[in-house]
């Protein structure tokens, strides 16, 4: 018999510390709920939910930030509905002015409205601000290329009139020189016809200026493209009328933009990070909304002419207005879709981390219960093990 190695205990030792070890995992993965509470327990499952965490980190925080983009898009949207009414309000104005049951103190009185309307619309495009970020005064101008036009905004009467001489315009080349010289529009008006020469006189009417031209002929019945007036007097362009069906009172409206950005100058466009990686982002520009951009500072309804002019010039702020809602409205629905997927991948990807990093509460239940059992036992085999060495004292009887 030997006592000074206890070979049984020192074996039954060495397998209660491995069960009670076992057990105190057991303990800590159901205490957490996790399965990997340090590199040790999976190093590989670590790194890749560790990964996965991230990744799923970064789409929450995408969706936030889409979610903040609607909100600044539904400000920004929210101001140009009023400037919209504005215009509606300035347009109602004009249509007012123009008529010639007005004097030209009402139409004075009229005008004043329409600038305090004006200096609204600039209010608007210069205070409106979301995070003190200015949102339509120019400064988040995408700043894209516009091409230069010139078109032929109303007409009375059933003449043809078309804009001709201007085959650059809209051809999107940054660099070849245009026709149009001037944002502007332009009433164009047969006024008077004298039979002896058989020629009708119009007049041009630029709504930057309000001043009726001199008085211009054209011969009755001529050639159904005859030009009208000069590419000096029209913004840089031409234009051709069918003089066959041409009547005293008659008229069109020509509006005409020069070309903007023509340089291609930096964009200054909003990024929103829609995404949980680099360079996941969507764009938007917000263009400016001022009145000077909107081609409207000019707009003076004072006189029949200057009115005229004017719902033609209003017609193209409106149209403006109403693009730039409709870009801003497309970005919402989009970004509203975007959350959705982003929350469809947050939770999948969850699910993936989960079924790597999470403990099987059941199954863990199960090992404990196990280890528990065996750690129980062992230490009663421990208690019998260590009273085996008393048995050399019976030879001492």
């Amino acid at each position: 018999m030997i006592i000074n190695h206890n070979i049984t205990a020192m074996n039954t030792h060495r397998q209660l510390s491995i069960n009670t070890a076992a057990t105190s995992k057991n303990i800590e993965k159901l205490s957490s709920g996790l399965r990997i509470n340090r590199a040790g327990d999976d190093a590989a499952g670590l790194a890749i939910s560790e990964k996965m965490r991230g990744q799923i980190r970064g789409l929450d925080m995408a969706t936030k930030n889409a979610q903040d983009g609607i909100s600044l898009i539904q400000t920004a949207e929210g101001a140009l509905n009023e400037t919209h009414s504005i215009l509606q309000r300035i347009r109602e104005l004009a249509v007012q002015s123009s008529s010639d049951t007005n004097t030209a103190s009402d139409r004075k009185e009229l005008q004043k409205e329409v600038q305090q309307l004006k200096d609204e619309v600039d209010r608007i495009a210069n205070n409106t601000e979301f995070n003190t970020k200015k949102l339509l005064n120019g400064d988040l101008s995408a700043k894209a290329y516009k091409d230069e036009s010139a078109v032929v905004a109303s007409k009375t009467g059933d003449f043809a009139v078309a804009v001709t001489g201007a085959n650059p315009l809209s051809d999107g080349d940054a660099t070849t020189p245009k026709n149009v010289t001037a944002d502007d529009t332009f009433v164009v008006k047969v006024t008077a016809y004298n039979a002896n020469t058989n020629q009708y006189s119009y007049t041009i009417t630029p709504e930057s200026t309000g001043v009726e031209s001199a008085a211009a002929t054209f011969t009755a019945g001529g050639s159904a493209t005859d030009a009208v007036g000069t590419a000096a007097s029209l913004g840089g362009v031409t234009v051709t009328m069918d003089t066959t069906k041409i009547k005293v009172g008659d008229s069109f409206t020509l509006v005409t933009r020069q070309e903007q950005n023509s340089t291609g100058g930096a964009t200054n466009a909003l990024n929103f990070q829609i995404g949980s990686n680099s360079n996941q982002t969507i764009g938007v520009g917000v263009e400016s909304m001022k009145t000077g951009d909107l081609h409207i500072s000019k707009v003076d309804i004072s006189t029949q002419a200057g009115a005229t002019a004017a719902i033609s010039t209003l017609d193209d702020a409106i149209q403006n207005v109403s693009a730039e809602r409709a870009k801003l409205g497309a970005v919402q629905n989009r970004l509203e879709h975007t959350i959705n997927n982003l929350g469809t991948s947050s939770e999948n990807l969850s699910a993936a981390e989960s079924r790597v990093r999470d403990v099987d509460m059941a199954k863990e239940m199960m090992q404990q219960t196990k280890n528990n059992i065996l750690a129980q036992a062992a230490q009663a085999m421990l208690a019998q093990a260590n009273q085996q060495p008393q048995g050399v004292l019976q030879l001492l009887r």
